[in-house]
């Protein structure tokens, strides 16, 4: 879907050319005279509208308008989840009318929030394709974002565009199928983002992992017939000298639980266990059409965690390439210990700080559900930009603890360190055991298990976390590339006798 900006007040939306308008309504701050404005009076003094979150009246070539389709939708206060809540409502009530170009027209107190405007239209608007060759693509080519002066939201709408791409890119291939989503075939997403300016990819195989150390990253990868890939990618948008930072992905292709076997119902939803890879690839994409000043690293690591004779079992000890041995105590906590090998080779390009993105824990679900992803983080500054990140685009996360003590349950008898504990507090847990990997830079860690994708009727990918991961990268470039404020001098006190 193609992403158009121009300047809309109501009264030129009302001479628009557009197979549907679809103009957000807030209980204050609207435009009183014009033909839509009183078409808006008529309708809430009949009853018929309110301007309550998500609430929708539709016209069919109504009178004065160029438009063949009017929607009149609420957006409440106008808060971000409000306005996410309208456009999401005004485009769904035009899908069985097969427009293909639709508009949707924002006042300007609703300017911030452009983004999730954006983003919540191309999500009512996605349909899945890649291997349903009977299900229709949507009919909307084109999404056209009115504002009154579109000078003044030129950047706003470049993140916006950057950010649906980015996130379209992600939710697509969480959502293929093991088979059509291997670990060669990540790797060849990934080359297909080298094509950007700027952006450069290397992958390698076993033989190049076997040769890094990282043990433990190889074991999980051993019983699969589809050979593991670890994925580096390098996004060059600010000088040499800047530090980069390292996003590390898990790219687990199909999660069987290996030797620790996963119950049968449910299990085709491990196919979205590679969902933290595929943010990466998004954001990286997103990086690409936005270029922002800053340097970003991205690792995969890809592979399939399969049962068979030369299966990781229980019990087993491997070798991570920071040296730790690693006793395996249940083989479906595998995620965990390709992360680790990721985090260890971070180190190497000296960055600035390592975000991980996992479908770690199913512990992470039952503790905060679908709405918002777990956070840790070492470093307090990196904690509030992340939180902050999720604020802003409604891709929340909640700050979770890394007190020392939930470690002890990761002593063992026979290894630096065992890869599970009890089932108590397993999503922190398992941000402990990471932890270990990640103490020379300043870390975070993203349990995105229940936030990657919803089951059920709407089951898919969501695509997240790439807007915060893009609104974290590009608040850290604007401070950056802002100079140092120079310290003024000041005359010294007068002392008090």
């Amino acid at each position: 879907m193609n992403l158009e900006l121009q300047s809309l007040s109501w009264a030129q939306a009302a001479s628009a050319k557009t197979d549907a308008l679809v103009v957000l309504v807030a209980k204050a701050a609207r435009p009183e005279t014009g033909l839509i404005a009183n078409m808006l009076a008529q309708a809430e003094k009949s009853g018929d509208f309110s301007p309550a979150a998500g609430q929708c009246m539709l016209w069919w070539k109504p009178p004065g308008l160029t438009a063949l389709r009017l929607v009149l939708v609420g957006v409440g206060e106008g808060r971000p989840q409000d306005v996410r809540q309208a456009v999401t409502a005004g485009v769904n009530a035009l899908k069985k009318s097969k427009v293909q170009h639709i508009t949707v027209c924002l006042q300007a107190a609703q300017l911030p929030h452009l983004a999730i405007a954006a983003q919540a239209a191309d999500d009512a608007n996605y349909v899945y394709t890649a291997t349903k060759p009977s299900a229709k693509a949507s009919a909307v080519s084109k999404l056209v974002i009115g504002v009154p002066q579109a000078a003044q939201a030129k950047s706003a709408f470049a993140l916006a565009q950057a950010q649906v791409a980015g996130v379209a890119l992600a939710r697509e291939w969480g959502n293929r199928p093991a088979n059509h989503a291997t670990p060669e075939h990540l790797a060849q997403a990934a080359k297909q983002l080298a094509k950007h300016a700027r952006v450069s990819c290397q992958v390698m195989g076993p033989k190049e992992v076997t040769r890094l150390g990282m043990g433990s990253f190889a074991a999980v990868a051993q019983a699969s017939a589809e050979p593991l890939r670890f994925i580096v990618l390098e996004y060059k948008g600010a000088a040499a000298s800047q530090a980069p930072v390292v996003l590390v992905g898990k790219g687990i292709t199909f999660d069987t639980g290996g030797i620790s076997l996963k119950p049968g119902p449910g299990m085709d939803e491990m196919k979205f266990d590679m969902c933290g890879a595929a943010s990466v690839l998004g954001t990286f994409e997103a990086l690409a059409q936005l270029k922002p000043a800053i340097n970003v690293v991205g690792l995969i690591a890809a592979c399939e965690n399969m049962p068979g004779g030369k299966a990781l079992k229980p019990g087993d000890v491997v070798t991570s390439m920071s040296g730790q041995t690693i006793e395996i105590l249940n083989t479906d906590a595998e995620g965990r210990l390709i992360l680790c090998d990721a985090l260890t080779y971070a180190k190497r390009f000296k960055p600035r700080a390592v975000i991980d993105i996992a479908t770690l824990t199913g512990a992470c679900v039952i503790a905060l559900g679908n709405l918002r992803s777990g956070l840790y983080a070492t470093d307090e500054q990196l904690a509030a930009q992340l939180q902050a990140a999720g604020d802003q685009t409604l891709d929340l996360n909640w700050r979770m603890p890394l007190d020392d003590e939930y470690a002890e349950g990761l002593k063992s008898n026979f290894a630096d360190v065992a890869n599970v504990a009890d089932r108590n507090a397993g999503s922190v847990t398992a941000a402990k055991f990471l932890q270990r990997f990640a103490k020379d830079f300043p870390w975070a860690h993203l349990d995105i298990a229940g936030s990657a994708w919803k089951s059920g009727a709407a089951k898919g990918a969501t695509g997240r976390p790439v807007p915060s991961l893009l609104a974290y990268l590009t608040s850290v470039s604007a401070l950056a590339s802002t100079p140092a404020k120079k310290a003024s001098a000041s005359k010294p006190a007068r002392r008090r006798t």
